[in-house]
């Protein structure tokens, strides 16, 4: 029953900042907080890594547009 937040989430001991917009992006495309963690923790294949991963390597507008993709 305790929420806990990947280590990969956070950045300097604040939540990463590319995280809001990211997760407002899937959440707008109908993913879940379930499926949208699941997403951002697994390797994508358009992207070569995980989507955590990508943005925390500043990849940010690759992995919102890739994120988009997914709506269609």
């Amino acid at each position: 029953g305790v929420l806990k937040v990947p280590a990969s989430f956070i950045s300097g001991g604040e939540p990463l900042h590319e995280l809001r917009g990211t997760l407002m992006l899937l959440a707008d495309s109908g993913f879940s907080d379930e499926e949208a963690l699941h997403w951002l923790t697994t390797e994508e294949d358009s992207l070569g890594v995980a989507p955590i991963e990508a943005l925390r390597s500043g990849r940010k507008a690759e992995v919102r547009r890739v994120a988009q993709a997914l709506a269609f």
